[in-house]
């Protein structure tokens, strides 16, 4: 038998999760960093950046799109043409994800979107917040970080600004944030060297 797809841990830590999520909107979980299907999307994601596939990143929606100035990294959705195995076991992942955490917190969350995202050195995202102002589809976000060996010194960390007070998250393998996309301010701090994450929104049903 396969082993578990990474990010589904089982019931019990299923259960633990949402009930942190429920209690203060955000949570971590620590993957395995030796597992071979978190490096192979590691290597997907930095042959993609290789290739030129990889494209700015832009913030806001339609006419209110800007491609500079607030963040500085460029990305490619997993269900592109372009993406190969590691990405879509991925994809499938967090669609199953999104499914054991729907049944337990009622949240509508009906798909999950998610790219790889490639910062430069010195690069970041200034703090924002992930759903749209015209488009309330976004639920839950999630980044999943596929840097092996990252060095404290590096820097890069995820910032969530919470009421009691600002919490970085290093970038290191395996690690993942998941937090409300309404409700948590964040931002990305620059790194001294190249950062590969996956960056992923859990969407709720189209109203209206």
């Amino acid at each position: 038998m396969a082993p578990p797809l990474p990010l589904i841990p089982g019931d019990d830590a299923l259960d633990a999760l949402a009930g942190v999520l429920r209690e203060r909107d955000w949570a971590t979980l620590a993957l395995d960093p030796a597992d071979a299907r978190l490096h192979a999307a590691a290597d997907e994601a930095r042959a993609h950046a290789a290739a030129g596939r990889l494209v700015p990143a832009a913030t806001g929606r339609a006419d209110g799109r800007q491609f500079a100035g607030l963040r500085g990294d460029a990305t490619l959705w997993l269900d592109d043409p372009a993406c190969g195995p590691a990405a879509r076991e991925l994809l499938a992942s967090l669609d199953a994800l999104r499914s054991g955490l729907n049944r337990r917190l009622l949240l509508g969350l009906d798909e999950v979107e998610a790219h790889f995202a490639h910062y430069p050195p010195g690069a970041g995202y200034a703090r924002h917040r992930d759903r749209f102002r015209s488009d309330d589809a976004r639920v839950l976000s999630l980044v999943l970080y596929l840097n092996p060996d990252w060095p404290d010194a590096a820097g890069g960390q995820l910032r969530l600004h919470l009421p009691e007070g600002p919490v970085d998250i290093a970038p290191r393998l395996g690690t993942v944030a998941i937090f409300l996309s309404a409700d948590v301010d964040h931002e990305v701090l620059p790194a001294t060297q190249p950062r590969y994450s996956v960056a992923a929104w859990f969407r709720q049903r189209p109203r209206g």
